[in-house]
């Protein structure tokens, strides 16, 4: 009787799991096959939307990325990684020490600013649009894409959940053990608390850059109010200019398969620190 019933369980289990694998494997299809339709667009001699396949096979999609004066795709590119580039250094940074702070420092008012963070948070971010956009102009630097650098980072301390839970894991023995060393608040965060959260870092260096890099509302509001020329669109903003002409839609979806290499080989490159860095923040709030 034991040996049925232990049978009947294992293919329970063995039943299970082959579900699981199966709704994981159609999830993945569905997410996959998006990007594996530009990649077969991108290479169309005759680019048909309502077709999967091409007829005619060609490169020169890819090539007029780089020729046609039309799509200056390399100044776009240029354009979105600066601005990803310094938009994740300073995220970073303002995000690692507000989390620290909110994680090791006890003030009066610590709860009250932490759940008024939250509660900010759960507003979409395009609803103070109009009143960025007055600020930029205010302080005279609403006519450069650059300005959306400003914009990112503004906000970027109200991201301090994940983090916060991280550095809530680091037992707070070490600080003690550095301050009666005669260290500081300073020294503990620089030399002690960062060399152990690689994993975080290295989460919030991601989270960052792929924000900016992909952002398309912000960058066409900057666009369109500040009657910018082509040169100084980002990527997702140029890009976004070429699917409704028909004779530059196999340009798009080169370009959109070339922007999504780098960030996804770079994901890839460092996934299992992303992975760390959530699940450890996960651990505590």
């Amino acid at each position: 009787m034991a040996e049925k019933h232990y049978a009947s369980k294992r293919a329970a289990e063995k039943a299970q799991r082959v579900l699981i694998y199966t709704i994981l494997t159609v999830i993945s299809v569905i997410w996959i096959f998006p990007f594996f339709y530009l990649i077969l667009q991108s290479f169309a001699k005759f680019p048909d939307p309502k077709s999967i396949f091409p007829t005619e096979w060609t490169m020169q999609n890819y090539a007029n990325l780089f020729t046609d004066t039309a799509t200056p795709f390399f100044r776009w590119w240029l354009n979105t990684f600066i601005i990803a580039l310094f938009t994740s250094v300073l995220q970073t940074v303002l995000v690692l020490m507000t989390s620290y702070a909110l994680s090791r420092l006890r003030f009066n008012g610590r709860q009250a600013l932490m759940k008024l963070i939250l509660i900010l948070g759960m507003f979409p971010g395009f609803l103070g649009m109009l009143v960025v956009y007055y600020i930029l102009e205010l302080l005279k630097i609403n006519t450069s894409i650059y300005s959306l650098i400003i914009v990112y980072v503004a906000s970027s301390a109200m991201s301090y959940y994940v983090a916060k839970g991280f550095f809530d894991t680091v037992p707070k023995s070490l600080d003690e053990a550095v301050m009666i060393d005669g260290g500081t608040k300073n020294t503990v965060f620089w030399r002690i608390i960062l060399p152990l959260s690689k994993p975080i870092i290295i989460y919030t260096i991601l989270v960052s850059f792929t924000g900016p890099w992909g952002d398309f509302m912000f960058g066409k509001y900057i666009v369109q109010t500040a009657n910018l020329q082509p040169e100084g669109y980002t990527v997702a903003v140029g890009l976004q200019g070429l699917i409704g002409q028909d004779s530059f839609y196999g340009t798009f979806c080169a370009g959109a398969v070339m922007v999504s290499i780098p960030i996804t080989a770079l994901f890839f490159w460092l996934q299992r620190y992303y992975v760390e860095g959530i699940a450890g923040g996960a651990v505590k709030g």
